[in-house]
């Protein structure tokens, strides 16, 4: 009898756990492109600054705060949702997961903006829980969601362009038999669904990220009129880099996701669950091959 696996509640972070390993240096990079001003860094500009200055393991600043604030993916469904479903889900989840992590977040940017500030200005968080801690202490709990709005808007746009959009993608070319279920199409279809996240996110990506950085910015509103008084292209600073760790970020954790799934997940028999015109139809006997295939 033909079988499915399905996923484990706990192998999306763990996917996403394993993804971060690799993209970190990334997104520093692209946080310290994001938290300038008035200056006019490139990728390699920034990188030679970083090692110049730091050296190579500085890359990972903040790397106990990314794996602290990752949120968990689910494909624990038994059939294909609607897309307007799969929305929906993927935004809610997307905005709980955003404003949890929104504290481990902070310290994150905190920690790998250090790489540029001059010594007497650096923070110097030992991990991600020294400072949670010295947040507290030293500027109040409520210091600890500043941005929690930007970032949970974010969490729900990310969710909406990765999980929604790699789901119905995979869907719709399983469906149509354009590809198979196998490796390359997870990565061409979580190459698509990086692409969508990072132009749907990036506006938000940047707000967050300056509010969370400066302590300046009393609320959201001044955020973004500051922000805009340097122009329009100011929401889209370092859309290349966003991207660079993006992309990669939603191809591994994907690919990641569905190679735990095959050989670690749940095995689900077909008569268990609502045939999947995407599954291979396997009939028990004659007479089910004859209602399947016709006359």
């Amino acid at each position: 009898m033909y079988q499915k696996s399905v996923s484990r509640w706990y192998f999306g972070g763990l996917a996403s756990l394993a993804a971060v390993c690799v993209t970190h240096p990334l997104d520093l990079l692209k946080v310290l492109l994001q938290t300038e001003h008035g200056k006019h860094f490139g990728v390699a500009g920034m990188t030679v600054r970083v090692i110049t200055i730091n050296g190579f393991s500085s890359f990972y600043n903040g790397f106990s705060g990314s794996l602290c604030r990752q949120e968990i993916l689910s494909e624990s469904r038994k059939k294909y949702l609607p897309f307007h479903q799969k929305v929906i889900i993927g935004a809610m989840g997307g905005f709980a997961g955003g404003f949890v992590g929104t504290p481990a977040d902070i310290v994150k940017i905190r920690m790998q903006n250090d790489v540029k500030m001059p010594l007497h200005m650096k923070r110097n968080y030992s991990h991600a829980l020294d400072g949670m801690i010295r947040i507290v202490r030293e500027e109040r709990f409520r210091a600890l969601f500043s941005g929690a709005t930007l970032a949970s808007s974010r969490g729900a746009l990310m969710m909406v362009g990765q999980a929604s959009c790699y789901d119905q993608v995979k869907e719709i070319g399983i469906t149509s038999n354009l590809f198979s279920d196998s490796l390359f199409t997870h990565i061409i279809v979580s190459f698509m669904a990086g692409l969508c996240a990072t132009f749907l996110c990036q506006p938000l990506d940047v707000l967050k990220i300056r509010m969370m950085n400066n302590q300046d910015y009393y609320s959201v509103f001044y955020c973004v009129t500051e922000t805009a008084k340097l122009g329009p292209g100011a929401f889209y600073k370092s859309l290349f880099p966003t991207a660079l760790r993006l992309i990669p970020q939603t191809i591994l954790t994907f690919v990641f996701l569905e190679q735990l799934r095959l050989r670690f997940g749940i095995p689900v028999e077909l008569d268990q669950q609502k045939w999947d015109p995407a599954m291979p139809f396997e009939p028990k006997s004659a007479k089910d091959a004859i209602k399947k295939t016709g006359p």
